[in-house]
């Protein structure tokens, strides 16, 4: 039988030369249209920065002669008070003349500090606003205690004049606002104490025309964000002091806007490409500071607009190429044709075995060259697909019944659980949230909440030792216990001491639980609660202090009848969390084996504090998921929420 090397006698030039002479053209014009556009662009980009550098700077300096001109009153007023040259009438009357004369200044006044009175509780004070186009002193009502305000404090314990981050002011101006508040210190000279401070309130309302007033000359809007990057001034006005700049790229996971936002805060300027996660769609975006108020001021251009006419241009370009290049093709394919037309038979065949004909005869083979070695490779491969096919289709039967069946079984364990949040909406003496995410089709973890009766909450959080059905079996046997066992018996350890005995009772696979569960009287805070082997719970107090609870000793049920369980309580203030969890969140692991660990949890749920329970559990479960950073989850994870709201404690 002759081999294939005996069949090989021609080169196959032509398939050859006309692959080689499209390939190169291809690639000749790819580079040269390459380069255009990426210089094209370059300099488009260039004489865009240097216009919205322009153009951000002259409305910065603008803005900045506008904030300076307020501050230059209260300062002086301030200094006159401290080295007596102006008593308070006359700081008073001072600030008067200056709102009726400064129509930017929204109002302003003198505020003496409680202490100053002699009974450290006295609040005397002096407020000017502009209302309905006149200057008039507004009384601040009795109950308006400025001296907590961040206006007042922060110049009193920073002992400098400071511009406060904006804020809606019911009580004096009734209005949203920004207030520069210059420190009072009266006394002998080296014994000066704090004395009082001199405000200018600056209405957000002209800052946001100003702002607004602002447009690049192809397209686009500006934006101004405070010290701490919330929302100042923005095209939509539903996202004015509700939204941050953090707060976007957070619900949006935008890393670049995040770190475009840590910039601007510290007072940074630049140029820089927004993918678009948070905006929308694809952005240029110049920045610069505020320096006197410490604001940031942004002018974005979308990126659409801002190559149009470059990416007419290409696409003119683009389609000129692409004609030659089809004149080209037309013209090697017309000299190849006679050569190729035996692949183009076997190319017809070929699709016929695609499609799963495995029974199509091959063209007779009559020529040694290339096309006849092909053909010949092409009926063995017909032959051994076919066999191959026959093989796979059996095995693949029985893998899809196996996925079924997994499918159905996962479809069934998840419907044990409760899904409805918030599970008692009519309740408002608490607030619920869980999550649980297998780590196969189907898993071992469990949690469950329930009302004992129109005072009391039960919940539950759980782990089965093992994976897959079995462990889904056992955690739907192990719920089904809790629940119809706390119906007749409230207390938490009896409950654990029960279910233990049912469970351990022809347990032939050794299949263990461990299990924290609790009642909650919601008219009390009182929480009894009872451990069978579980971690140990993080508690969130109100304040933020945060600490595991420590758990009654307790052994896993499922293995050894006749085990007790004790019950202990503790308190639920209002605003405190509770945090139950699997390990299947303190043993994550990441690509290198390191575990998640309790501290780094109980840093998480620190740092999150006493946040509504569906954020604390989001947060939480975003945490182990970047911790392991791709690796695969090695064990189902669960985390259950529970915020107390009810009553505060007395004492």
């Amino acid at each position: 039988m002759p081999t294939a090397a005996e069949h090989r006698h021609g080169p196959g030039l032509a398939i050859r030369l006309a692959g080689l002479v499209l390939a190169a053209t291809g690639v000749i014009f790819a580079v040269a249209f390459g380069y255009n556009y990426q210089k094209s662009r370059a300099l488009l980009l260039k004489n865009v920065r240097i216009s919205a550098q322009s153009l951000t700077r002259a409305t910065v300096s603008k803005l900045e002669e506008t904030l300076h001109g307020l501050q230059s009153v209260p300062l002086a007023a301030a200094a006159g008070l401290s080295n007596g040259s102006l008593d308070v009438p006359a700081a008073q009357a001072m600030m008067k003349d200056f709102l009726e004369s400064a129509p930017e200044a929204y109002g302003g006044g003198l505020f003496l500090d409680p202490g100053a009175s002699g009974d450290g509780r006295s609040r005397a004070s002096a407020y000017f606003c502009r209302k309905n186009g006149s200057v008039a002193r507004t009384p601040l009502g009795a109950d308006y205690d400025y001296s907590l305000m961040d206006w007042y404090m922060l110049p009193k314990y920073l002992g400098s004049p400071q511009w406060s981050e904006p804020f809606y002011d019911e009580s004096g101006g009734d209005t949203l606002m920004a207030t520069f508040a210059v420190p009072v210190r009266r006394g002998p000279a080296g014994a000066r104490s704090f004395a009082g401070v001199v405000t200018v309130d600056l209405a957000l309302d002209e800052l946001q025309r100003a702002v607004a007033a602002l447009h690049p000359d192809i397209s686009g809007y500006a934006f101004l964000i405070s010290r701490n990057g919330r929302i100042v001034s923005h095209p939509e006005r539903r996202l004015i002091m509700r939204e941050s700049i953090f707060s976007l790229a957070e619900a949006m996971h935008d890393q670049a806007l995040r770190d475009v936002g840590k910039d601007m805060v510290r007072g940074g300027q630049g140029f820089a490409r927004l993918g678009g996660a948070a905006l929308g769609k694809p952005v240029w975006i110049y920045y610069a500071p505020l320096p006197g108020v410490g604001w940031s001021l942004g002018l974005v251009i979308p990126e659409k607009d801002l190559f149009a006419d470059l990416y007419k241009l290409h696409r003119d370009v683009v389609v000129i190429g692409v004609c030659g290049f089809t004149a080209l093709l037309g013209f090697v394919i017309l000299i190849a044709a006679t050569i190729t037309r035996p692949i183009r038979n076997l190319a017809r065949t070929s699709a016929e075995i695609a499609r799963g004909n495995l029974d199509v005869d091959l063209p007779v083979v009559r020529r040694g060259d290339e096309v006849g070695e092909l053909t010949r490779s092409f009926d063995e491969m017909r032959l051994a697909l076919k066999e191959y096919i026959a093989n796979l289709t059996e095995t693949t039967k029985a893998k899809e019944r196996m996925e079924s069946e997994l499918k159905i079984a996962r479809n069934i364990q998840m419907s044990f659980l409760p899904k409805r949040f918030p599970p008692f909406p009519e309740i408002e003496a608490f607030e619920l949230h869980a999550l649980l995410t297998p780590a196969y089709e189907v898993g071992g973890d469990l949690y469950d909440f329930f009302l004992l009766d129109e005072n009391r909450l039960f919940i539950l959080v759980g782990d089965v030792s093992g994976k897959g059905v079995p462990a889904a079996l056992f955690m739907a046997v192990s719920k089904t216990l809790v629940k119809g066992i706390a119906e007749q018996d409230s207390d938490p350890g009896l409950i654990l001491a029960k279910v233990n005995d049912e469970l351990a009772e022809d347990n032939d696979a050794m299949l263990f639980v461990t299990m924290f569960c609790a009642v909650l009287d919601f008219r009390t805070g009182e929480l009894v609660y009872a451990n069978a082997g579980h971690n140990y719970p993080v508690l969130v107090r109100a304040d933020g202090r945060t600490s595991f609870v420590e758990l009654p000793p307790g052994t896993a049920m499922g293995v050894i009848p006749g085990l007790a369980y004790p019950s202990e309580r503790l308190f639920l203030d209002r605003g405190d969390v509770l945090v139950a969890y699997t390990d299947g969140v303190n043993e994550a692991q990441d690509a290198r084996g390191a575990l998640f660990g309790n501290e780094r949890l109980l840093e998480t749920v620190h740092r999150t504090g006493p946040a509504e329970p569906r954020r604390l559990c989001t947060v939480l479960l975003d945490e182990v998921r970047a911790f392991a950073h791709g690796a695969d989850q090695a064990d189902d994870i669960t985390v259950l929420a529970l915020a107390y709201k009810g009553p505060r404690r007395e004492g």
